[in-house]
């Protein structure tokens, strides 16, 4: 029968099951307290790294709707409940890892599909969301001063008396040939002759 330590422990796993970008399941056999207390700060104040047991992660992990894999909770096992950024956490695993071989990642889950200790460390060697947003804003930063030093190029340019450009010319273009082609008035011609006969017939009488 269950007691009721027991059936919270269960309650509080299931939700961080249920919560968790991913988790990542570890033995931490040999690995002091102040290790312990090194990897939790590596990992960050998002993240949750607890020492569970082995029957009551098995049982939790089945209320939250998890396929664990059996073989991952031989041992004592330490459980990473990421709820930051995944591939940051895998990261700080990875290295603490490099440095405390006693930690052994056995695998996890990432995405609701289990994972690989090699798709672990996958994740660990890809860039981190901050890191992407970073390199697109530097990105949009570089088009948006190229564009503006093209503006200016072109207003020195034109304050400087440069020819318009061939945009310009064309739009205009319509009313230079209006005005060329302009019919001339044609009841000017015949009044200036009639006007003109009269006087040539008086001066030779």
């Amino acid at each position: 029968m269950a007691t009721p330590e027991k059936t919270a422990a269960v309650a509080e796993i299931v939700e961080d099951f249920r919560t968790a970008n991913a988790t990542v399941l570890t033995e931490y056999r040999g690995l002091s307290v102040g290790l312990m207390k090194q990897l939790r700060r590596s990992l960050g104040v998002k993240n949750k790294y607890s020492v569970v047991k082995n029957t009551l992660t098995k049982i939790a992990a089945k209320e939250a709707g998890v396929d664990l894999d059996p073989a991952m909770l031989a041992g004592p096992s330490a459980v990473a409940f990421i709820k930051g950024d995944p591939i940051d956490a895998a990261k700080a695993l990875r290295d603490f890892a490099k440095e405390n071989p006693l930690l052994v990642i056995k695998g996890g889950i990432f995405e609701g599909k289990a994972v690989t200790t090699a798709e672990i460390m996958q994740l660990a060697n890809l860039e981190s969301r901050e890191i992407l947003l970073a390199k697109i804003a530097g990105a949009m930063k570089a088009s948006m001063s190229k564009a503006a030093r093209a503006f200016d190029a072109l207003r020195i340019k034109m304050e400087a008396g440069a020819p318009a450009p061939v945009a310009q010319v064309k739009a205009e273009a319509p009313v230079a040939q209006a005005v060329t082609e302009a019919p001339v008035a044609q009841d000017a011609t015949p009044e200036v002759v009639a006007e003109a006969a009269p006087a040539a017939e008086s001066t030779e009488n």
